[in-house]
């Protein structure tokens, strides 16, 4: 009886289909009987494994409620939708001046292949002169009530962001991007954005950035298609609104929404290489990319037809996650802008407008902005010690940026030796 009571039973569940040469009974299992020593060792495994889910699952579960509770106040209010709204067909690319429409350029469509190309391409092609678009939201007081008070700004942040990452931009508001006087330089920012396609979509957008923008003073939107193939488009456009509202600006640092940015260790370096006395200071630094090709693969998200851009190599170019700008430098990218052709690839025009003008990229050494974080993973990436002595590094999440922000400015943060740029 001692044996008998000793004997477990497993129910082994298995399905197969009607080919398979094991036969099972009509309840799909099959009944294996266990020693009793094995029984327990089964059972004190399985509850083990219970106790160390339990555990984990209750670890996570805290890490989850005390970061959602730190990201509260960072998350939207809902925005109200009509229930009248209906989504509506993607508009082509098609700019306004004043109330004038910009003509698509018919001669684009001769070109050979053209008929051939995708319609975002065409599209490109037939419009790429226009740059003039509405603005929809302005900060024309950003830097000073008028355009000689913009000698007082430092450095300006112009950062490029999607509508809909309302919470990358309040994470960058209370980490690197927080407007201040860092070692008493005046430091600003302002965030570029187009339009969601249409519909409820461009409904909600448009009224999170207005509300943004009247809680913080730092949007500027366009009525155009925020897309990839725009980003040079909202690169002119920027520019164009600081030759009229900041022409006097020191510095600025062009750069993603999911950067990196050590802009304290950045005003010490513009610092120490600005030279009051040259108003016509050049000034482009950050990771430089040379004989770059363009993409000709058509699957390709960065692909570039010949008709686009027919020679076989970029010049010189900083990448375009983040760089440095002199004020002097962008007015020059800006006048360039008007003799170069406009491609869609941003961060290779602003190279094309930088070579054309006679100038060149400058490499620095802290400035890692093609998309891959400083330590590979397997190692580890979020090392404090290495992004604080660093001036930008791309590709984060927001989360991420606010981890690494507070611990690099930790007091309790123990290092070697700084590096100073």
């Amino acid at each position: 009886m001692l044996r008998d009571n000793c004997v477990g039973r497993v129910r082994i569940a298995a399905s197969f289909d009607k080919r398979s040469t094991y036969a099972l009974g009509d309840r799909g299992t099959d009944m294996i009987r266990l020693p009793c020593q094995l029984k327990i060792c089964v059972g004190v495994t399985v509850i083990s494994l219970y106790v160390v889910v339990f555990l984990v699952k209750n670890d996570v579960s805290r890490y989850i409620q005390n970061l959602n509770s730190q990201l509260d106040v960072l998350r939207p209010p809902p925005v109200p939708i009509s229930t009248q709204s209906k989504v509506a067909e993607v508009p082509r690319a098609t700019p306004v001046s004043g109330e004038l429409k910009c003509e698509p350029d018919r001669a684009a469509g001769g070109f050979k292949g053209f008929s051939e190309l995708k319609p975002h391409i065409q599209d490109f092609l037939l419009y790429r002169h226009c740059r003039h678009f509405r603005l929809l939201l302005d900060v024309p007081r950003k830097c000073g009530a008028a355009a000689e008070d913009s000698a007082g700004i430092f450095l300006l942040l112009v950062i490029k962001t999607s509508p809909w990452n309302y919470e990358r931009r309040e994470v960058l508001r209370n980490t690197w991007a927080a407007e201040r006087q860092e070692n008493g330089a005046v430091v600003r920012r302002v965030f570029l954005a187009g339009t969601a396609a249409g519909g409820e979509e461009r409904q909600r957008t448009d009224e999170l950035l207005r509300v943004e923008n009247h809680r913080y003073g730092d949007i500027l939107q366009w009525d155009f298609i925020d897309s990839f193939f725009n980003l040079t488009l909202k690169q002119l456009l920027f520019l164009d609104w600081m030759e009229e509202h900041c022409p006097h600006v020191h510095f600025l640092l062009n750069g993603d929404e999911d950067i990196f940015a050590n802009t304290d260790n950045m005003v010490h370096y513009l610092q120490a290489r600005e030279d009051p006395q040259d108003s016509r200071q050049h000034l482009y630094v950050g990771q430089v990319l040379r004989d770059t090709k363009p993409v000709r693969w058509n699957k390709s998200k960065y692909y570039i037809p010949t008709q686009v851009y027919a020679a076989e190599t970029f010049p010189p170019y900083i990448t375009g996650g983040g760089f440095l700008i002199s004020g002097y430098t962008a007015h020059v990218i800006y006048n360039m802008s008007f003799v170069v052709p406009v491609i869609p690839i941003d961060d290779a025009y602003i190279g094309m407008c930088v070579e054309k003008a006679g100038l060149e990229p400058e490499a620095h050494v802290g400035v890692l902005a093609v998309g891959e974080k400083v330590v590979p993973r397997r190692i580890y990436s979020m090392d404090p010690c290495v992004y604080r002595d660093l001036i930008l590094a791309h590709g984060f999440m927001p989360y991420e940026i606010l981890v690494m922000w507070e611990r690099i400015h930790s007091p309790d943060l123990k290092c070697g030796i700084l590096n100073k740029y």
